[in-house]
């Protein structure tokens, strides 16, 4: 690792423990002991001369801290340094949730340039594309109105919502990807308590922009595709003529195809991370992000979820005024929404629905951004010792002479 805010490749894959020559298959040496241990009596490799005493055995009191030491706080380790806004140590949830908080708070001007620059575009083109193709479409009104709609009014409708759609998810997936790769570098830099300015961010992060965007598109692609090709059998079978087995098959491949597809996006969830902070490649950072979630699935689906109910969650209560002032102050009035009669798609009407989508994308971007960023540090702390790095580039006292590069055991 340097003391740039983005950290170099791994190089040599630090997931997989190195083989021990040798060692038995477990990865010990044949006394039965860890490969990764000093023989009794020698002491390791870059470790300090004055050590904490030993854990001690049984119920008794804790040993004494050294002559000259603080002491050890009871039963637990002394604290992990803090240079930033996480603790250099393995991570709980309610310190991840807390870092990506605290990066919104330590850099927010930065933070808020990022995210509200990125949602105003996005939603200015939303608005705009859903206002040219859905704004006095004859057929999205007869939807609304018409109990059986014509086949023309029909279509009028699919092309229109189709557009708009098309437009939205373009301007979505392309605002997404800028402010998922600046605000990464800035909890990059925030972990390490170090200030960072939007031009920094735009600096660091844009070399990497057309590989992310990349990136998203294949692990998008991926997911999708698992869906398809379990709900195929299905349709062909209904096309067939065996409508009833048909459809009783699409639903068994539906249910199969979207666990196939949580399982593929949780293994590739921290690619983006690791494509940004370690300048790797597209399949490069795919590979990296199944490394670091192998034997952790379950925790950082766990992780993920919950994250994405918060943001859902915060971004229902934020957009809740808007969704109800802009009926009354597009000219339908509250009665109309209260009642449930189609609404009339005014510019107004767009342009407060808008706001409110602005409101909440500016403080739900950091939020799903740092958690991914900081659980992909949290991972690589478990697994290869980054808090040795990050110690010795932040500048803790004791961590200065650890050697940067590669991460501890490559």
């Amino acid at each position: 690792m340097s003391d740039s805010p983005g950290w170099a490749s791994p190089g040599s894959s630090p997931s997989d423990p190195p083989p021990a020559s040798g060692g038995n298959a477990s990865g010990g040496d044949a006394a039965g002991r860890p490969s990764d241990q000093p023989p009794a009596g020698q002491q390791p490799t870059n470790w300090s001369a004055q050590q904490p005493p030993p854990a001690p055995q049984g119920w008794g009191a804790p040993p004494p801290p050294p002559p000259g030491q603080p002491g050890w706080g009871g039963w637990g380790r002394p604290p992990a340094a803090k240079p930033g806004v996480i603790p250099l140590r393995p991570l709980g949830i309610g310190e991840i949730l807390d870092g990506a908080v605290s990066t919104a708070r330590a850099h927010w001007r930065t933070v808020l340039g990022v995210s509200l620059g990125v949602a105003v575009v996005v939603q200015l083109v939303s608005t705009v594309a859903t206002g040219l193709w859905l704004r006095g479409n004859s057929g999205f009104e007869a939807i609304q109105t018409k109990v059986e709609p014509t086949t023309e009014e029909l279509r009028d409708a699919l092309s229109g919502t189709m557009s708009a759609l098309g437009v939205e998810m373009l301007a979505t997936l392309v605002g997404t990807v800028i402010a998922t790769a600046m605000l990464t570098m800035v909890v990059s830099r925030a972990v390490l308590g170090r200030p960072v300015s939007l031009g920094e961010a735009w600096r660091d992060s844009r070399p990497q922009l057309l590989r992310l965007l990349g990136l998203t598109l294949l692990v998008g692609l991926i997911v999708t595709a698992a869906i398809v090709v379990c709900v195929l059998p299905g349709l062909l079978l209904s096309l067939a003529g065996s409508v009833l087995a048909g459809i009783g098959l699409f639903f068994l491949g539906g249910l199969g195809g979207v666990v196939i597809a949580v399982w593929l996006w949780v293994r590739y969830c921290l690619s983006a991370p690791a494509l940004m902070l370690e300048r790797q490649g597209v399949t490069a950072a795919m590979r990296r992000s199944a490394k670091l979630v192998r034997g952790s699935w379950w925790r950082v689906f766990g992780i993920q979820i919950l994250t994405f109910v918060l943001v859902m969650m915060v971004g229902m209560i934020v957009q809740l005024p808007a969704s109800l002032l802009a009926p009354v102050l597009g000219g339908g009035g509250l009665d109309s929404f209260v009642s449930g009669e189609p609404l009339e798609m005014s510019w107004t009407y767009l342009a407060v629905i808008g706001i409110g989508a602005v409101l909440a994308s500016t403080i739900t971007l950091p939020l799903s951004a740092g958690v991914t960023a900081l659980l992909y540090m949290d991972q690589r702390i478990r697994r290869e010792a980054l808090d040795l790095e990050l110690a010795r580039a932040a500048g803790v006292s004791g961590h200065e002479g650890h050697p940067g590069g590669a991460a501890p055991g490559n």
